[in-house]
């Protein structure tokens, strides 16, 4: 009762020190009225009023320069940069190309599409790893589509290639996979890819825990890269959570009983009451047994 009491007149705008005085004078049973009578009687107001009651001093603006921009922050300044918050992004670049390009062609506009997405968000660690013999002229048999888009984003810096060379004539590459999960891990980030890398998770048990929890899998609608809202499920973390290193746990907001005051459930509920706030949520069966056994005492104690 008392700390309700007290969340109640804080979010008034009362101060803590004087509640505790009137709760003490008043007693914690004291009705809400007679509280705030009591505030209001003591002189104190709340902390929005005063700040208005408060005279605003004049502020001395230099010639030449406009008084809205003193508040002002540039990124960096004065805080964290908000990317520092944000999880690094390693990108398994054939999946994600030969997604977009339906299995069938290795299609770059889609890495292009999804490095976007992330640069959009405020990512700014971003790594594409695509092994090194997607730098040779298309075949027949692996097409390529958009292939100078390779060469822009390795000058970005975002595109890794992972080695391949060829031994008497046959290409010898190099197991790109183990790279994306390795970097991954080491930073602490997010593969974005639709492969599960099961054989990997059968290798290494961290790595197994890793994957499981920091896998990214995505869509393409209509040439638009799309991770779902819930990536862990519906009883997981929202897509910004997941991305995020400090993730928000929004407030818990309760519903209202649809039945109201005709509501028999009780303590039973899990809708708000707000007719039982501050009192006992029982239910009206618990109510009618309290009852009949308060009247059941009064009649042994009457009966000698």
């Amino acid at each position: 009762v008392h700390q309700s009491k007290m969340d109640f007149f804080c979010k008034l705008g009362y101060g803590k020190q004087d509640i505790c005085k009137v709760l003490e004078n008043l007693g914690q049973e004291a009705l809400e009225d007679d509280v705030l009578k009591e505030l209001i009687r003591m002189g104190s107001k709340p902390q929005a009023l005063e700040k208005q009651a408060q005279p605003s001093q004049p502020q001395l603006v230099a010639r030449g320069s406009c008084g809205a921009t003193l508040g002002l922050q540039w990124p960096g300044e004065g805080g964290s940069d908000p990317s520092d918050c944000l999880r690094p992004i390693v990108i398994d670049g054939s999946n994600v190309a030969m997604s977009h390009g339906n299995k069938e062609v290795f299609s770059c506009w889609g890495i292009q599409l999804a490095v976007d997405w992330f640069r959009e968000r405020g990512h700014t660690y971003i790594k594409v790893f695509v092994p090194l013999w997607r730098k040779e002229p298309p075949r027949q048999e692996s097409p390529i589509a958009d292939q100078h888009i390779l060469e822009e984003l390795e000058k970005q810096s975002v595109l890794v290639y992972t080695p391949s060379r060829k031994v008497k004539g046959k290409r010898v590459v190099c197991y790109d996979d183990r790279y994306i999960v390795k970097v991954a891990y080491e930073h602490d980030g997010v593969i974005v890819s639709n492969d599960h890398y099961r054989d990997l998770q059968n290798e290494n048990p961290e790595w197994k825990w890793f994957i499981e929890q920091r896998l990214l899998m995505y869509s393409f609608v209509s040439n638009r890269f799309m991770p779902p809202d819930d990536p862990l499920g519906r009883h997981g973390p929202t897509l910004s959570n997941f991305l995020s290193k400090k993730p928000v746990h929004p407030e818990r907001k309760w519903q209202p009983c649809p039945y109201g005051k005709k509501c028999t459930y009780g303590n039973k509920c899990k809708f708000y009451h707000a007719e039982r706030q501050h009192q006992g949520q029982l239910s009206v069966a618990d109510e009618l047994r309290a009852k009949t056994k308060g009247k059941g005492e009064q009649r042994c104690q009457c009966s000698p």
